[in-house]
């Protein structure tokens, strides 16, 4: 029998080597645009790096005519390392971001067509919001009544659907959207006035230019002839258009790119994003001309696990079918465990995990523990301190929101560009320097009235009779500060030379070093680490420079503004030796070979607010398909017959999913009340206490706000906030690096100092 074509170039092609025949499909077809439905597990990532290799190699594209779109940094970093690995160092050169990052890198280039000029700052979420409650403010808006992160959610909205002001303003349908129009008009106006871009920004913008300018289409047109998309079914519609503008059709009188999107729709759970799962849906109504290839052999997880989550996804309607199969063996069947309440279930799993580490089986490095919102792990926590059981919680305060560590930060953006005024706002007087709301109040006012930036009206503030004159004499001696370091930016100094010119000028530092207050040493540390980064960044060997890039303050601040969640994940294959408990949407992309989701009541997961709704029970069940499919080999699924809630026992059916899950791959180690998983027990009265998961009375101690506390684990800190009595006393409290932690006082292991 005669060898077809694709045999003989799987033996001839090292980049084909180890790919079974859909994933070489993948990786070798040209012409049109491709679809690759990558279900869990299924070497999506393989797939891509293969293909961006036999594109440079095998068909001689360009590295720079490369356009690869990832979700996070640390994504884009792993597919470059490994595309360099196949084909060398050439590969540097491509273009391989978030969408955000290759944005700012258009932006870079042509924003001074919109506005702006080409050191435009970022916000986040945290500057965006202030600077909305500036303008609720100027709009004589009641706070209360018109939160801004209800202004800021509704803004974010319409930007990911390419709505500007006046376009809000014209779909405006009552009386509550003409007011979110005007808080957006004027939100705007500041934004360009600081020289400034929020994150929905970036696309919109990017968007705007290739639409609006046709000369600098073509040039990204013509110089990005491949675009490759990672996570297609989370793109919302701005970046859905986005990629259609860089691509482009026939008509433009240009050959479109060749475009190849992977995704899977059963995995598009970011809708509160705006993410819309018609994208990947309806691709081949986009694209007529697209072939589709599905990738449906799973490399992670063992047949039961896989049977579970093809059981539980297939009763959604929206989706593109597909069933994940392994060759990996059925393997164990995954435990399901009824616990009486949430301690009951913290406790089950502590347990088990100490036993597979007794057994030799699994470590707490390779255990993760899933819930559907933060709050949950609060009781995993304690039961884990207790038990001296090592963790880590993903998604709590990351190093770059520290106060101390955004406080620098936002010197060196006000040094970038003066007029940034959210930054400007926030360094003014810190440390104190008796520059009060009231005066900045006036400096704006009048910077609205001479139609001039904040900045320039900080600069003339001796003309300003409104300011006090001990204020105006601070403002002066801090424009004069702020004024020096900026010369350090115009003369191309060293950003780690810049960071720590503004550390000692500015007084942050001084502050930090001259307090009694032992948590400033770890405030000094993190910012000694800022410092480290800098020096990280401009010591970077040439070859991970971009062509267009150069080392500079605005360079560094654009790095440290684009950083992600996915920094947070332990790295390695053991997780750094500690089990890491993470919200479910967190958990997208990772896999761990033992996995315990908890929580499994309808109320809990799915979500209280998503009963009821179809669209959004069924986003609840792709968010469960997530879950079950990060297991590769050992798959644990909790409920609790009841929880506490403000103080009082709560009980939720077992959830709907865990009816979806066929009885033969799950063996229920412990039903509770009731004799079958999928019905609910109310033989208890809410009068019943919960039973105390130690078995011990104990008396919580009684603390007070800025009490100062020790801790085993998180060391000193500071009580920030106390509430419940007795058994319920709890107590939020402050531990520097660790950030906020909430604390059951019964059973915290918290002294008084």
């Amino acid at each position: 029998m005669k060898p077809n074509r694709l045999t003989l170039m799987t033996e001839i092609d090292p980049l084909l080597e180890g790919l079974n025949p859909q994933q070489s499909e993948a990786v070798t077809h040209s012409g049109g645009p491709l679809l690759v439905v990558a279900g869990a597990g299924s070497g999506k990532t393989r797939v891509l790096t293969r293909r961006i290799a036999y594109l440079m190699s095998r068909r001689n594209v360009a590295p720079y005519q490369i356009l690869a779109i990832t979700f996070t940094n640390k994504a884009a970093g792993e597919m470059k390392e490994r595309v360099a690995d196949l084909v060398g160092p050439i590969a540097k050169s491509m273009w391989v971001s978030t969408f955000h990052s290759a944005c700012v890198r258009i932006l870079r280039q042509e924003a001074t067509r919109l506005g702006y000029s080409n050191s435009f700052s970022i916000y986040d979420s945290a500057d965006s919001q202030r600077l909305i409650t500036i303008v609720a403010k100027e709009l004589n808006l009641d706070a209360k009544r018109y939160p801004a992160r209800q202004f800021q959610s509704m803004i974010s909205n319409a930007k990911n659907e390419l709505l500007g002001p006046q376009d809000y303003l014209n779909a405006a349908s009552n009386p509550f959207e003409q007011i979110v129009a005007d808080v957006y008009a004027v939100y705007q106006q500041r934004l360009i006035r600081a020289n400034a871009m929020d994150f929905d920004d970036l696309i919109l913008k990017t968007v705007e230019v290739l639409q609006r300018y046709p000369e600098a289409k073509a040039r990204f047109r013509s110089r990005f002839r491949h675009v490759l998309v990672d996570e297609y079914q989370d793109t919302n519609h701005a970046q859905y258009i986005l990629v259609k503008e860089l691509v482009g059709t026939e008509l433009e009188g240009q050959a479109p790119a060749e475009l190849c999107v992977v995704g899977d729709a059963d995995q598009s759970i970011y809708g509160f994003r705006g993410a819309t799962i018609r994208n990947i849906l309806q691709f081949e109504l986009d694209y007529p001309n697209a072939r589709t290839v599905l990738l449906e052999q799973n490399y992670r997880s063992t047949q039961n696990i896989l049977n579970a989550a093809n059981a539980v996804i297939t009763k959604n309607e929206s989706r593109k079918e597909k069933n994940l199969w392994s060759d990996a063996g059925a393997g164990s069947p995954l435990t399901g465990y009824v616990a009486e309440s949430e301690h009951d279930e913290a406790n089950f799993i502590a347990d088990e995990i100490r036993s597979l580490q007794r057994e030799g089986v699994s470590t707490p490095g390779d255990t993760a523990i899933f819930y559907r919102t933060n709050a949950q792990s609060r009781v995993f926590e304690e039961v884990f301190m207790r038990n001296a059981l090592p963790y880590k919680v993903v998604g709590g305060l990351r190093f770059y929101e520290r106060r101390e560590v955004k406080d620098l930060l936002a010197y060196l953006r006000v040094l970038a560009n003066l007029e940034d005024e959210i930054s400007l706002r926030r360094i003014i007087n810190v440390p104190k320097r008796g520059i009060g709301d009231t005066s900045l109040d006036y400096v704006d006012e009048f910077a609205r009235n001479n139609d001039i930036s904040f900045w320039q009206g900080l600069l003339r503030v001796s003309e300003n009779g409104a300011v006090p004159s001990r204020a105006a004499q601070a403002i002066n001696e801090f424009t004069s500060m702020v004024s020096a370091l900026a010369v350090l930016v115009e003369a191309k100094t060293k950003p780690s030379v810049i960071v720590e010119a503004a550390l000692e000028q500015s007084g942050l530092l001084k502050e930090l070093v001259d307090s009694t207050d032992p948590q400033d040493e770890v405030r000094v540390e993190n910012l000694k680490e800022l410092v480290a980064v800098s020096m990280e960044y401009e010591e970077r060997p040439f070859e991970e420079l971009g062509e267009d890039e150069e080392i500079s303050l605005a360079g560094f601040l654009e790095k440290v503004s684009l950083v992600t969640d996915a920094d947070e994940i332990p790295e390695g294959e053991d997780h750094g030796g500690v089990v890491t408990m993470m919200t479910l949407h967190t958990a997208k992309g990772l896999e761990f070979p033992t996995v315990f989701l908890t929580g499994m009541e309808d109320g809990i997961f799915p979500h209280s607010r998503t009963l009821g709704e179809k669209d959004e029970i069924e986003e609840e069940r792709r968010l469960a398909y997530v879950g079950l499919t990060r297991a590769r080999q050992r798959l644990y699924i909790s409920r609790a017959e009841y929880r506490s809630t403000w103080g009082a026992p709560n009980y939720n059916p077992p959830s709907r999913f865990l009816d979806e899950i066929p009885e033969d791959v799950i063996e229920w180690r412990n039903q509770g009340r009731s004799s079958s998983p999928s019905l609910v027990t109310r033989t208890r009265t809410a009068t019943t206490p919960p039973p105390r998961a130690t078995g011990k009375k104990s008396v919580a101690m009684e603390l007070a706000v800025g009490e100062r506390v020790s801790h085993d684990t998180f060391g000193l800190g500071t009580v920030v906030a106390v509430a419940g009595a007795g058994d319920k006393a709890e107590a939020t409290i402050n531990f520097g690096q660790y950030g906020e932690k909430r604390l059951l006082l019964r059973y915290a292991p918290v002294e008084k100092l």
